[in-house]
Formats: C-alpha cells, sequence, structure tokens
C-alpha cells in the first residue's frame, strides 16, 4: 500500500519526466511519442519505476532498451528540475507498460464473442 507521501512524490516525477520526453525525448527515440502512463516510489523514495507506453514505434523491446541506456542522463535532468522540492534523486528503472495491448486483445476477444452471437452457425442435422 502506497502512503499519500509515495503517491505525491510519484505525481511530481510523473510530471517533471513528462516534461523531460516532451522537450527532449526526439534524442532518445526520434519520431517516437512516449507517454509516462503510470511512476512508483518504493517506500525510501529512493527507486522510482517508471511505466512508459510508445507510439509509432515498432520495437517496444528496443525503445526500453534505449531509454534504460540514458537513464542516468535523464536522472541527472530530474535531479536539475526537482532540486528544489526534493532531498534525493531516485535511481530510475523504465518499464513497458502494456495496458493498451491488453486492452486492444480484450476488444478483439470481445468483437468476436458479439459476433458470434449476431450469426450463430447453423446447426448439423443429425440422424
Amino acid at each position: 500500500m502506497e502512503s499519500k507521501r509515495q503517491r505525491k512524490f510519484a505525481g511530481v516525477l510523473q510530471e517533471e519526466l513528462a516534461a523531460i520526453f516532451q522537450r527532449e525525448g526526439a534524442a532518445y527515440l526520434p519520431n517516437t511519442l512516449v507517454t509516462i502512463t503510470k511512476v512508483r516510489v518504493s517506500s525510501d523514495l529512493g527507486v522510482a519505476k517508471v511505466y512508459l507506453s510508445f507510439l509509432s514505434t515498432n520495437n517496444t523491446a528496443l525503445s526500453i532498451a534505449e531509454v534504460n541506456s540514458h537513464a542516468s542522463e535523464i536522472r541527472y535532468k530530474l535531479g536539475a528540475r526537482i532540486r528544489h522540492q526534493a532531498r534525493i534523486v531516485p535511481t530510475l528503472n523504465f518499464f513497458l507498460d502494456d495496458t493498451n495491448m491488453y486492452v486492444e486483445q480484450m476488444d478483439k476477444i470481445f468483437d468476436k464473442i458479439t459476433k458470434e452471437r449476431k450469426d450463430p452457425e447453423p446447426e448439423e442435422e443429425q440422424d
């Protein structure tokens, strides 16, 4: 269970990381839109798990690896932005947020069920 302090700090991190990716994200991933979907912070505020969603990319695993390779640079820029709001700058770990893929998969399943209910297959005659 996250404390109010963790949620508040996670919100600050999400906002500042979004600004960093909006301004300088093209340097890490050209022609790709990066969205910070969720930030989870450890109880000591020393580690932040940042969940990302990508648009206009074919290989999300490669995109996550690229962002993780720049994690220390992103952490430095984050530190410059939150230096008056936080005592420490957390270590950043980036992960893929696959919620969109899950939603698309569920939509396909529901569409298939709806189609099957509307167009039932004719039953074979039994002898």
